[in-house]
C-alpha cells in the first residue's frame, strides 16, 4: 500500500458530545429495547467505537488531526443538515480538505429536489447520499426517481446504502437486486453502493460487470472484513469500480482502519485507484 497518495475518504463524520443526536433519524424505526439504548444504532456489531468528545473540543480540529495522522488529504462530509454546524464550518474554513455531499430523504419529493439544487448552489455539493432503510423507501421505489433524475441532470453520483442494514430494521428496502432496475432505467446515473451490499457481494460484482456506472465503496467495513469477492473483482476487471470509504468516527477509528488496510490483498496497480483516483473521477474533482 503506497503511503504518499493523498487519500480521499468518501465517508467521514464529525465527533459529537452526544452521538445519539447524529442518529435520531434512525431511532423511530428501532423496536427492540437494546437498540433503543444504543447511542450508535449498530453498536452490537462494532468494538472500540471512537468515543464521544468533550463538549469543549472542536470536532473539526479532531477530524483534521486524524486525517493528517493517516495521510487522508480530503474527506467527503454531509452538509445537508441545518442543525449540524461542524460540516459546514469545516467546508468554509478548509475547502481544500473537505468535499461536500448531501444526505437526502426521497419522501420529500420535489421539495427534496429543490433542496438539492439549493445545496449545490450554496455549498457546491459534489454527491448525494441516501439511506433507504432509514426512510423506509426501497432503492427502486418511484419516490427515489425524481432524485435519481436530478442527479443525472447535475452529473452527481449518488451513494446508496445497500445490503442488510446494521441497525435492527428490515432489510427489504436495501436488497442489492433492486439496483438492477435503477441502473436499467437510469443508465447515466453514477450509483455507488455503500455499507457492504452483504450478503449479496457476488451479485454486486455481477451487476458492476453488467452496468458501467455502478460502483462500490468500502464504508462501514474494517479492512480485515472487506468481502473477498470485492477484492478479487478489484484485482481483475474492477479496479476502476471500487472506492475507499472509512467509517470514522461513526464506528471505526482511523488507527484501526489504517493498521489493517495494508494487509488487504489488492494488487499494486489497484491501490492508487482505490484510495484516490476513482473518487477523483466520480466526484469530478479534477474538472
Amino acid at each position: 500500500m503506497p503511503s504518499d497518495l493523498g487519500i480521499i475518504d468518501t465517508m467521514v463524520g464529525f465527533p459529537s458530545p452526544d452521538r445519539s443526536q447524529v442518529y435520531k433519524f434512525i431511532q423511530p424505526h428501532l423496536r427492540d429495547e437494546e437498540s433503543k439504548s444504543f447511542t450508535m444504532p449498530a453498536a452490537y456489531m462494532f468494538k472500540d467505537i471512537p468515543p464521544e468528545i468533550d463538549p469543549e473540543a472542536d470536532p473539526v480540529a479532531v477530524v483534521l488531526m486524524n486525517m493528517d495522522a493517516h495521510g487522508v488529504e480530503r474527506a467527503m462530509v454531509n452538509v445537508a443538515k441545518d442543525d449540524r454546524e461542524a460540516p459546514r464550518r469545516a467546508l468554509r474554513d478548509f475547502p481544500d480538505r473537505f468535499i461536500p455531499c448531501a444526505e437526502l430523504d426521497p419522501n420529500g419529493g420535489m421539495d427534496t429536489v429543490r433542496l438539492l439544487e439549493r445545496l449545490v448552489t450554496e455549498f457546491g455539493v459534489r454527491a448525494v447520499t441516501t439511506t433507504p432503510f432509514a426512510y423506509r423507501v426501497a432503492i427502486n421505489d418511484a419516490r427515489y426517481y425524481p432524485l435519481y433524475a436530478k442527479c443525472v441532470e447535475l452529473d452527481l453520483p449518488i451513494f446508496v446504502t445497500a445490503g442488510v442494514p446494521g441497525p435492527r430494521v428490515p432489510m427489504a428496502d436495501q436488497k442489492v437486486e433492486l439496483i438492477d432496475e435503477v441502473c436499467w432505467f437510469f443508465p447515466e446515473l453514477k450509483f455507488v453502493m455503500r455499507h457492504g451490499a452483504e450478503p449479496w457481494e457476488a451479485l454486486a460484482v455481477k451487476l458492476m460487470i453488467k452496468w458501467p456506472n455502478l460502483y462500490y465503496s468500502t464504508s462501514a467495513f474494517a479492512p480485515k472484513y472487506y468481502p473477498q469477492a470485492i477484492i478479487d473483482y478489484a484485482n481483475s476487471r474492477g479496479g476502476d469500480k471500487i472506492i475507499y470509504a472509512g467509517y470514522f468516527p461513526a464506528g471505526l477509528t482511523y488507527e484501526r482502519i489504517f493498521s489493517e488496510l495494508p494487509n488487504v490483498g489488492f494488487n499494486d496497480d489497484v491501490w492508487p485507484r482505490f484510495l484516490r483516483t476513482n473518487a477523483e473521477r466520480i466526484l469530478g474533482l479534477n474538472a
